[in-house]
């Protein structure tokens, strides 16, 4: 686990959701939240919420994948994506 990752997943646990388990997958980063949980309202809003948390991270910025779960569906979002990720041709 990078020291990008790990800053990632304290800052978030840190956060103290209740219910919600954040933790190293593979090298994304998992959030498992309540199954109540809606999707699309933390969908809308993790780009603005991510970008205002970052401020706290002085560490070299890194690709990471936050893949969001509810118990019945998920979704992934990328953090700084490279060059790669971003290339659809």
């Amino acid at each position: 686990m990078s020291a990008y990752q790990q800053k990632w997943i304290a800052i978030l646990n840190n956060a103290h959701l209740a219910g919600w388990t954040i933790e190293d997958r593979d090298g994304d980063v998992f959030i498992d939240m309540p199954h109540v949980t809606d999707l699309k309202l933390i969908r809308d809003n993790l780009p603005q919420t991510l970008g205002l948390m970052a401020l706290d991270i002085n560490l070299p910025k890194e690709r990471l994948k936050f893949i969001i779960h509810n118990g019945h569906e998920q979704f992934e979002y990328l953090l700084n994506p490279a060059d790669a990720d971003l290339n659809t041709e």
